[in-house]
């Protein structure tokens, strides 16, 4: 599939294309996804290793695994041509299939300096780490762009089960900004509807594309309150907390959920998350900055000129709202401390479409 990106900056009525280059800097670009998952647009990921060295030693760009313990192994074609990146996944593919929990433990442990697997677990996904490797792993590879052929084998070995994709980032510059732009092949986090995948080690049910359960702790800098009265969630005082916000999308429906209490409420996203200083509401028909809105969080703006420590703001049209005292809440729905997290386990959706009077989970 040939990729092109675009990207223009506006000045009222005028558009002035931004310089696109080559991916110069593919050898940095392993270095910042180590540091910042996140920007491949999958769910909250713990990085395993760098560099990881395969039991018939190869090394393994990144390793990295989500909440359900599915390994993500991540390749950055550098200097390699797509055919040879291609081929080394899939031989890594076949060392992944049959790694076990405890290898990944240790292997956490070598490149972490000896720090425990089950301890960076429970501080990423604040869980207690799996007992086995569950769900399908996935082979990601990382370019800028891919030839036809090289294309059409990714798409082929993909339709016969075997879980590869390509994401593409493209870089740009403008004066002293940098910027890359990010697309997928396809999403490996939604099954295909070509992809008659192999059996997992234990399967996971598939995302829907559009749901996503919201975590909302209240305290001095959020309450729910003004969440409802302005349409919005949000997280902040560090990273941790605000990067899996960037997930949302327009359109995407939310589920909140206030930690010991329950859902409380079901929404759509109308815009992608944002710094606190650059969110308006409206008052009275006008419209200003949050903060400088009547608002019952005392500590909303605290770090708001820090990159990582601010709040970080999502707007959202609340469809449906219950009292706090009247929360959903059953043995067995799905709750952790992550900000954000695609929501995708049936028995919760079930529960919260009915208990909402709503039609059906969307892309049910």
């Amino acid at each position: 599939m040939p990729v092109e990106f675009g990207i223009w900056r506006i000045e009222g009525a005028k558009t002035t294309p931004v310089t696109a280059s080559a991916l110069a800097n593919e050898a940095t670009l392993e270095a910042i996804l180590e540091a910042d998952p996140s920007i491949l647009g999958l769910d909250v990921l713990l990085v395993i290793g760098r560099q990881v060295i395969t039991s018939f030693g190869k090394r393994i760009d990144l390793l990295c695994m989500d909440a359900e313990s599915t390994l993500f192994v991540i390749e950055v074609k550098k200097a390699r041509t797509p055919r040879e990146v291609v081929a080394q996944a899939l031989d890594y593919g076949f060392w992944i299939d049959q790694v076990t929990i405890d290898e990944v433990a240790d292997l956490y442990a070598k490149y972490h300096g000896g720090e425990s697997f089950a301890d960076g677990f429970r501080q990423r996904f604040d869980d207690d780490p799996p007992e086995e490797l569950g769900g399908e792993h996935q082979l990601v590879i990382v370019a800028s762009s891919l030839d036809p052929s090289t294309d059409r084998i990714v798409q082929y070995v993909r339709g016969r089960g075997v879980p590869i994709y390509v994401v593409f980032f493209q870089y740009f510059r403008e004066g002293e900004h940098e910027f890359l732009a990010r697309t997928w092949d396809a999403d490996p986090l939604r099954a295909d509807s070509t992809t008659r995948p192999a059996t997992p080690k234990k399967a996971r049910a598939p995302w829907n594309g559009q749901d996503f359960y919201v975590t909302f702790g209240e305290d001095e800098r959020r309450t729910w309150d003004d969440a409802l009265r302005y349409g919005f969630v949000s997280g902040g005082g560090g990273k941790w907390y605000s990067q899996s916000l960037q997930a949302l999308f327009p359109g995407a429906r939310v589920f909140v959920y206030i930690p010991k209490t329950g859902y409380v409420a079901v929404g759509r996203v109308l815009e992608t998350a944002q710094r606190i200083n650059d969110f308006e509401v409206e008052v009275d028909g006008h419209r200003l900055p949050i903060l400088e809105a009547p608002i019952g969080a005392p500590k909303m703006g605290d770090g708001a000129d820090d990159e990582e420590q601010s709040e970080y703001v999502v707007r959202v049209e609340w469809q449906k709202t219950l009292p706090k005292e009247a929360a959903i809440w059953e043995k067995g729905m799905f709750a952790n401390q992550n900000t954000v997290v695609r929501l995708r386990d049936p028995f919760t959706l079930e529960k919260l479409v009915e208990a909402f009077a709503l039609d059906e989970p969307d892309g049910g």
